[in-house]
């Protein structure tokens, strides 16, 4: 029952205000990493994975992000732009008719990773069953994060289900990074709204199941976050 996904959602229109200041004049996603914006990455894994289409919401400092997607050849990008922001889940909904009735992969625009092989987004699709999943997230183990400090969203089970820590005390951090079936917006609200919302529902109904990551990622949100990431990577050329 497994499905590969050929869209995807990237999530960029928040303020990123931890950031600051480099927030002030771009926005979150395309703080660069040893010379390379961070959705400019993300946009190159999904075109090596096969995605043929993403859609990018927009809202603050848009005509900068708009300009600079506008540089990418590859894949189709589709700008859906928010005049007020609707959160994650209402950008997703907003954004919902592009995907019709096929799973797709969501990813923080901020989100930043490393890849053994199989890579990330292939091992969420080779895991992906639509038959008992609506959402499939990207774990990261809270142990293995050394360059960036990580905090304890959600117990892993044996059965590949997941529970969220409400006191962020288990061992895995949300990466970012999943698949989502669209039917997991039925009976969501039409303004704006969390997307955790839908990942509790779906936990709820036993519906939500994650796969670990099996290499490192990086959680930036600070300043200095950004300096540690950016000097590893430098060290890399």
């Amino acid at each position: 029952m497994t499905q590969k996904p050929d869209k995807a959602f990237i999530l960029a229109a928040g303020m990123g205000t931890r950031l600051r200041p480099h927030t002030d004049t771009i926005p979150k996603p395309m703080v660069e990493i040893a010379g390379q914006s961070i959705i400019r990455r993300t946009i190159d894994k999904l075109g090596q994975q096969g995605v043929k289409e993403i859609v990018v919401n927009t809202h603050h400092l848009a005509p900068v992000l708009e300009k600079h997607l506008k540089d990418i050849s590859g894949p189709k990008i589709i700008v859906s732009h928010e005049q007020e922001l609707l959160d994650t889940g209402g950008g997703l909904k907003k954004a919902l008719h592009h995907f019709g009735d096929d799973p797709y992969y969501i990813i923080n625009g901020d989100a930043l990773w490393d890849d053994k092989t199989p890579n990330a987004l292939q091992r969420l699709a080779d895991a992906w069953d639509a038959s008992k999943m609506d959402i499939l997230l990207l774990l990261q183990s809270v142990a293995t994060m050394s360059v960036t400090h990580g905090v304890g969203d959600y117990h892993l089970q044996a059965d590949g289900k997941v529970k969220r820590a409400r006191k962020r005390d288990a061992a895995f951090m949300f990466a970012g990074v999943r698949i989502a079936h669209p039917r997991i917006f039925k009976d969501s609200p039409d303004n704006a709204f969390s997307f955790l919302s839908l990942m509790d529902k779906a936990e709820t109904e036993n519906k939500l199941y994650a796969i670990q990551h099996d290499d490192a990622w990086y959680h930036i949100s600070t300043p200095e976050d950004l300096a540690a990431v950016d000097k590893l990577f430098k060290e890399r050329l």
